[in-house]
Formats: C-alpha cells, structure tokens, sequence
C-alpha cells in the first residue's frame, strides 16, 4: 500500500508574525503569504524567472538563522533571494536599521532618476514614487552632473526614456520569457549601463507591449497613451474578449466614455496576471470591442481611489431624498470614522 507522507514544513517568523512554508521559499514570497509588512521589491517579479536581487530594496535583517544555528546573519539581506531555514526570525519593519538602509537604497536610486514627476505618465502608479514619500527621500544629495539620455522610440507604440531608468532588469526578463525573440537588454557596464536595442532594431513582436506594464517607473511608456491624462482623473474597469493569442483578460481605462488606455489586470502586489499581446492592448480601444465585467477594484492607498466609483452600497435606481437614521449602516460608519 501507498503512503501518504507529510510535506515538510518550515517555520519563519517576519515581524512577529510565525507562518509555516514550503523549504526553498524565499522571505519575501513568505512575507507576502502573511500579507502584513511586506518588504518593497522594484526588481522582483514573480512571474518571471531569474528577476530580484538588483534593487536592494527589499533588504530585511535577518535576527536569527534557523533553529539549529540561532546565530543572526552578519549584514542585511534581499528578501526576495534569501531562503527560509526553519526557525528564522525576521525583522522587516521593526528593525530601525533596515529603514534607514532602505531610505539610503532610495537615495541612490534617485542619483540619476529625475524627479520629473508632473509630466511623467508614470505618476501614481510609480513604485519609485511611492517609495520616496514612504522613507522622505524625494532628493538626493548628489551634486554632480547626472546622466541624461535622448528620448527613443523601440517600436511603433514604446518610447523608451533610459533618463528615467534604474535598470532592473523586468523589461528584459519579459521579452527574453514571453517573446520568440529578444532584440533588447543591458549595453556596457557601470554608471554607462543603459537598456537598447541591438544595432537599432525595434521591438515588434505580439507581446512586447508588456515591457510597459512591468516597468516600475516611467522609463517605458505608451505612446498612445502619452499626456492624454492622469490616472486618478481615469476610471479601470475590468473586460474581457475572446482573443486567439493571450487570455483576453485586461483592465480599460476611462475618460468619460473614451477608452484611453488597456493595461493587463494587476494583482495586488502590482505583478501583471496574464501577460496580454498587442492586438488587445493597442488596436482594441472601443467598449463594443470588450465585454465589461465591472469595475476594478483600487486600494485605498491608491491616488486612483481619490475619483474611483467602486460602491460600497447598492445604489437605488431612483433616488429618494430622506435623511439617514441613526440605524443605517452609512450613517454608523461615517459616525465610526468621525470618533
């Protein structure tokens, strides 16, 4: 007779928080099973192999190695690389050297990033952004000259703007795992690295447009989409349609009843769900082209939430003019709030 034999578990604990995983788990893919003080990442992706380990900015201290071998690890480590051994305990949040390691990653970052962000598409959406506001690094220090490059076009609907870029490498992964043929990556070394194509090819496949989703600041962007509008003035909304090259599944973006722009649908680690081709993203930007299945949900977090139209409520279909009472579920959350 077969045996059903127990996976083996081992346990980690992140801020606190003790959550049993699979052995070669790495501490932030644990991190985020727990869903609470997840470190930052702007090079990981899960949904690409070989991605993390570049930015730095999931660094996390790790206070004690395992059970067997308690002793803490000597210097801070990148989460999204970093297996779990059983017993390891973490700190993430709580740790006043990891924050301050984190804000100086930023800082660095931001030696060459311009902060161009009233005229950058990326704006409120931008994980660079997000990140600075969270440490208070919105500038840097560095008094020389930074590097600036020319604007270029990589195809008929990508402009890439390497000013902006902090080479991580997601662009790269993406056409080189998803395409027939990568034509795109990494030129020369040191503060001279930059992304181009190959002896000035133009990237033209059917998914190259996914470069622009999985970018996490505003270096790839949509030329059919460029200063046409600001996120948070958008409303996503979730469609679909039978498409015979990816999953048909994307999230429109509205402007009054114009379709502006079509991304693919985002988790909520901000990783791409379905990798769509260009035929859905580019050429279909008519509602008769979609089935609409309603609106996407945005967090709270979000500048997009500041003109969303999620409803937490079924709205009447005639609307009646009477005061809420004291029993309605609006007037006791909003009293909740005001105390």
């Amino acid at each position: 007779m077969e045996q059903n034999v127990q996976e083996e578990l081992w346990s980690v604990t992140i801020d606190g928080n003790e959550i049993k995983v699979k052995p070669g788990t790495t501490v932030l893919q644990a991190a985020r099973m727990i869903g609470e003080n997840v470190p930052p990442a702007m090079c990981y992706y899960s949904k690409l192999e070989g991605s993390g380990g570049k930015c730095r900015t999931c660094l996390v201290k790790v206070s004690q190695g395992s059970t067997k071998d308690p002793r803490p690890m000597p210097k801070l480590v990148a989460s999204c690389r970093t297996t779990v051994m059983d017993g390891m305990v973490v700190q993430n949040t709580t740790s006043p050297e990891v924050k301050e390691a984190r804000a100086g990653v930023v800082e660095f970052l931001l030696l060459n990033h311009p902060l161009d962000c009233p005229i950058c598409d990326q704006a409120g959406e931008c994980h660079l952004q997000d990140l600075g506001y969270e440490h208070g690094k919105q500038k840097t220090r560095y008094e020389f000259k930074r590097r600036t490059f020319e604007r270029i076009d990589i195809g008929p609907y990508i402009q890439l703007h390497m000013t902006r870029c902090i080479l991580c490498y997601r662009c790269v992964f993406t056409c080189d795992q998803i395409t027939n043929e990568r034509v795109h990556g990494i030129l020369n070394r040191g503060d001279a690295a930059e992304i181009s194509t190959y002896i000035e090819k133009a990237i033209d496949n059917d998914f190259s447009g996914n470069v622009i989703d999985v970018c996490p600041v505003g270096a790839l962007t949509d030329k059919t989409f460029r200063f046409k509008s600001r996120v948070w003035f958008t409303k996503p909304v979730q469609a679909s349609c039978n498409c015979g090259k990816c999953s048909g599944k994307v999230t429109l973006w509205y402007k009054g009843e114009e379709v502006i722009r079509v991304t693919a649908r985002k988790d909520q680690w901000g990783e791409v769900e379905s990798f769509i081709c260009n035929t859905c993203r580019f050429e279909r930007k008519k509602t008769s082209d979609w089935t609409i299945e309603g609106p996407t949900h945005v967090d709270n977090k979000s500048v997009i939430s500041a003109n969303h139209y999620e409803l937490k409520y079924d709205q009447p279909v005639i609307p009646q003019k009477t005061s809420l009472h004291a029993d309605h579920p609006s007037f006791k959350e909003d009293k909740k709030l005001l105390n």
